[in-house]
């Protein structure tokens, strides 16, 4: 391992710090939390306690002893990348640790989420993420498409912005008309979530709302009843019908062939027999049998069979359905709740039924209960989350809980809070924060465009062979070197004049708060002693470099030392680590 790396850096003391560094910056090189701190007394707010009696209940049920409380570095760093997606500054990190208000934890929620300084990063933030959900990370990017992937985003961000309902925000992407693209006439970017997902009868359409809004899988059924849940081949088309007055129109450049945008609007539809009163599709049977269908939703309720508008809009009728049931409430509570804790009460989160049992049915209904009695607010779901006791915990393991461990196959029982990656658009936005270069931020059009044209490295380059998309760094060997040679990286580790590195060798604090700074910048706690002492073993070692290059006037002196810090702390794992 040695000979790798000094064939890569050409430097032996660099390799002595990296190895020796990178091997305490997984979860071992994490700052010990405090066990004698206990999780605040959530008795003040009811559905923080009902939350945390259920997990108790759940933990005394399995025999396991939750982990202790996260520090306050650890659980800041966690709260700014799931609700911003990126890593604090160090002053936002070290305005959260210095206070003593007990309730500082729920003081920092609130800000993040209601504090106009953080509007536009949490809009930001949950558009990445709901672009992703609805259209995939390269959804819009592909030659031709019909997409327009800006069009869904400033409709989705300016929704987030608003904190839209969440059953008004699937109503509209359900049901959304208009035109694609900004800035023509009619313009409604939610139509993006199905302008491609029409053709074909449809299918794609069918699946993916009832998937992403009812936590249904469906699509395995359009050919054949499910065999492994209630799931029927009926279902899926009595389903689809609800879709079979949509059209997709392209409307072209003036004068040309080049489609500019495309239309979704509603229009009668005449059923594939010769009946449009009843308008009523087919599908086979697996022994050949022909059936009709007619819009039927999944809890049994029938609408008109009607083809005409003047009669019927079923897609309408579907976005209404579907914010009435209950399924609406339970998919996303699971879907966020696997988005904060690592893991949703199933697993996938978008396949729920009596097939695959939740893993805490009880807190399962009541948070989808207690978020249709909140209006389906969304913020007010994220502090239910980020302030109950399984979100504050530490990531540490003990004997006690080291049984629950769900990448075993285990149901998760939430005893200790779940390591995971860094999606790339956190690690790029995390990038930016930790070395200041977003404080040079262009408009926000500009910042999105340089941030998918980085992104696209990855879902072109890291694609599966079953041809999904990369969303997360794997620790694949193309990922690694991505890190180790990227352009990013290059950018946040030079030190040549104005450079992020530079700015802080030349600050008048002592090189040991130099070292911490640049810990605290990445990793949100202090270095610990064996850091420290080979932190100041590199610096001795650099004193030579540091005077020759302070001679000749490129950088200031230390610089190259803290390059090298720098680098493995940006490639540690404890960095590209949610933890």
């Amino acid at each position: 391992m040695t000979g790798f790396f000094s064939a890569w850096w050409g430097s032996a003391v660099t390799v002595f710090v990296c190895v020796i560094t990178w091997a305490m910056a997984g979860t071992e090189g994490l700052a010990a939390p405090d066990a004698t701190k206990s999780i605040p007394d959530p008795a003040t707010q009811p559905q923080l306690a009902k939350i945390e009696e259920l997990l108790r209940r759940s933990w005394s049920d399995y025999g396991l002893s939750p982990a202790s409380r996260a520090t306050d570095g650890e659980w800041c760093r966690r709260v700014y990348l799931d609700l911003l997606g990126r890593v604090p500054t160090v002053d936002e990190l070290q305005a959260f640790t210095t206070l003593r208000e007990r309730d500082k934890d729920a003081q920092l929620v609130e800000r993040l989420l209601t504090d106009s300084l953080y509007t536009e990063e949490y809009a930001r933030n949950f558009t990445t993420l709901w672009t992703n959900i609805l259209i995939g990370r390269n959804g819009g990017n592909e030659d031709r498409s019909l997409t327009n992937r800006a069009g869904l985003q400033k409709y989705l961000r300016d929704s987030f912005a608003r904190n839209k309902p969440y059953d008004q925000l699937a109503r509209e992407l359900i049901t959304a008309t208009g035109a694609s693209q900004p800035g023509r006439d009619g313009f409604n970017g939610a139509v993006n979530f199905l302008a491609m997902k029409l053709a074909d009868d449809a299918m794609l359409a069918t699946a993916d709302t009832a998937r992403i809004f009812l936590g249904l899988q469906v699509q395995c059924t359009q050919c054949h009843n499910h065999p492994f849940n209630e799931w029927k081949q009926n279902q899926y088309w009595e389903l689809n019908a609800f879709f079979r007055q949509t059209r997709s129109l392209r409307r072209f450049e003036a004068g040309t062939n080049e489609v500019a945008y495309i239309e979704l609007a509603d229009q009668d539809f005449g059923g594939e027999g010769t009946t449009p009163q009843d308008a009523e599709i087919y599908y086979e049977l697996r022994n050949g049998q022909v059936k009709a269908a007619y819009p039927v939703f999944v809890d049994g309720t029938k609408i008109s069979t009607s083809g005409y508008l003047a009669d019927v809009r079923r897609r309408g009728e579907l976005g209404r359905l579907v914010t009435d049931s209950e399924y609406l409430s339970r998919a996303i509570v699971n879907r966020m709740w696997g988005q904060f804790l690592g893991y949703g009460f199933t697993k996938p989160v978008d396949d729920m039924g009596p097939h695959n049992a939740p893993s805490h049915p009880e807190l399962l209904d009541y948070l989808a209960s207690e978020f249709r009695a909140a209006n389906y607010d969304l913020k007010t779901l994220i502090r239910w989350i980020t302030l109950n006791p399984a979100y504050r915990l530490s990531s540490r393991t003990t004997k006690s809980n080291a049984s629950d461990d769900p990448l075993m196959g285990e149901p998760p029982k939430f005893s200790h809070f779940y390591l995971r990656q860094l999606r790339a658009e956190e690690l790029y936005e995390s990038l930016l924060v930790a070395t200041q270069a977003d404080q040079n931020k262009g408009s926000y059009e500009e910042r999105e465009m340089a941030k998918n044209e980085w992104l696209r490295q990855f879902t072109i380059a890291f694609g599966t062979d079953e041809g999904d998309e990369t969303t997360t760094f794997n620790g694949s060997i193309p990922q690694v070197l991505m890190m180790f040679n990227g352009e990013l990286v290059k950018e946040a580790t030079r030190v040549d004049a104005d450079s992020f590195l530079s700015r802080v060798a030349a600050n008048p604090m002592s090189p040991a708060k130099k070292i911490e700074f640049l810990y605290l910048a990445a990793l949100a706690r202090k270095p610990t002693r064996p850091e420290i002492d080979v932190a100041n073993k590199l610096w001795e070692a650099r004193a030579i470099d540091a005077r020759r290059d302070h001679g000749s006037g490129s950088i200031p002196p230390g610089a190259a030392a803290l390059q090298d810090v720098w680098w493995v702390l940006l490639n540690s794992n404890e960095f590209i680590l949610n933890h």
